[in-house]
């Protein structure tokens, strides 16, 4: 069995309700991609080491993840692997990743989306807070670099439009911008910034 020598991988990284998986599962699709989905591939490899149950989420053993990872991508029969996550760019080896998405989305649609899914109280207004202060953005750029790092405002797309504008940038045809969303500077503009910071 022979393996492609060179590989792409593509993280696709967001705050929780942002998209990501949609978006990944439809691009591996597309891309006919190895898909990762790191809640997933946490529980079929033993990768949690406990339960936060206050924010009813599970806390990865993130150096085993990173070894694991590592040898799913080189294994992959695929040329092209997408790996989905929030926190996909702390635990992906930076030797074998090639861009990093960041799925970004204004924070009043976002809430929307998040009162869907059945995100409240607490953890509702965390990962609020998180979108409004950059955080999976500031991780990517920290652990993978600016280079390889893209910042895309999903913000009433289609996830044809997402998916059409990751294409353009892995062709080549547009590039890859970091910095041009400021969601704190937008909800102080309209008035709104206190509702989104809750004690």
């Amino acid at each position: 069995m022979t393996y492609p020598m060179d590989k792409k991988v593509i993280l696709i990284t967001g705050t929780p309700c942002v998209g990501k998986t949609t978006v990944s599962r439809e691009l591996a699709t597309k891309l006919n991609a190895h898909y990762v989905n790191l809640t997933d591939f946490a529980k079929q490899n033993n990768l949690i080491s406990s339960e936060d149950e206050e924010r009813h989420t599970a806390i990865v053993d993130e150096d085993k993840m990173r070894e694991k990872l590592a040898k799913e991508i080189d294994v992959a029969e695929k040329a092209t692997i997408i790996i989905d996550g929030h926190y996909s760019a702390a635990v992906t080896p930076k030797t074998k990743v090639t861009y990093v998405f960041v799925l970004r989305r204004n924070p009043v649609e976002l809430r929307d989306f998040m009162v869907k899914c059945g995100i409240k109280d607490q953890k509702l207004w965390e990962n609020l807070a998180s979108e409004i202060l950059d955080v999976c953005l500031v991780e990517a750029l920290r652990e993978q670099g600016e280079q390889k790092v893209c910042e895309l405002d999903i913000t009433e797309k289609t996830v044809k439009d997402v998916i059409d504008d990751i294409v353009a940038v892995l062709d080549g045809h547009k590039k890859c911008r970091v910095g041009g969303i400021d969601w704190l500077g937008i909800l102080e503009a309209q008035g709104v910034l206190d509702e989104y910071f809750k004690d």
